[in-house]
């Protein structure tokens, strides 16, 4: 069965709305489906940290997806994805995954990521980090998904928030195994 170029990208209420945003600028131009979902608390942050509705993002995806609509096809392990990623992930919704607790389309498709065993990406905001935090960590890592804090690489020299920002979004590509080159590479 051939891998379908099509890209899971969730958005929620942890702080770092610009990884999520830019993000999409990166993949909007590639020729990757990209099937977009946003929660509650994902459009006030987005709202709150880059000034934008977040209603302008659903010209950065191929597909929204309402949270609530567990009827979407991603809801299904039958409909192919490549994969998913959750930036920023907030701690509620890792707390979500970890628990298998598939409320809302969102959890609902990391769900399906991990069940079909497809690559799930979890850009999890929160610092410090409660043991409850790291234990939610360590069950989602042990059941395949992988956590990408998204921490500051100094060794890149960065002058600018959106050297930083591309730099951690170059990180969540390559988890992906999605091309392009943005943040520097070391070497």
């Amino acid at each position: 069965m051939a891998d379908p170029k099509r890209l899971i990208v969730g958005i929620t209420g942890g702080s770092g709305a610009h990884l999520g945003l830019r993000l999409l600028e990166v993949l909007a131009p590639t020729s990757w489906e990209i099937h977009l979902v946003i929660t509650q608390a994902g459009r006030k942050v987005i709202e709150h940290e880059t000034g934008r509705d977040a209603r302008s993002l659903a010209d950065l995806a191929s597909v929204v997806h309402a949270p609530d609509d567990l009827f979407a096809p991603i809801a299904s392990g039958s409909y192919l994805t490549h994969g998913m990623v959750v930036v920023p992930c907030s701690m509620k919704t890792l707390a979500g995954i970890a628990a298998g607790f598939a409320d809302n389309l969102l959890l609902r498709s990391a769900d399906v990521c991990l069940k079909e065993r497809r690559r799930l990406v979890l850009v999890a905001r929160e610092s410090p980090l409660s043991l409850i935090q790291i234990e939610n960590m360590r069950r989602v890592t042990q059941a395949g998904a992988v956590v990408l804090p998204p921490v500051l690489t100094m060794y890149t020299r960065p002058t600018t928030i959106d050297e930083v920002v591309d730099q951690i979004v170059g990180k969540v590509l390559d988890l992906l195994s999605v091309d392009g080159e943005v943040g520097r590479r070391w070497g």
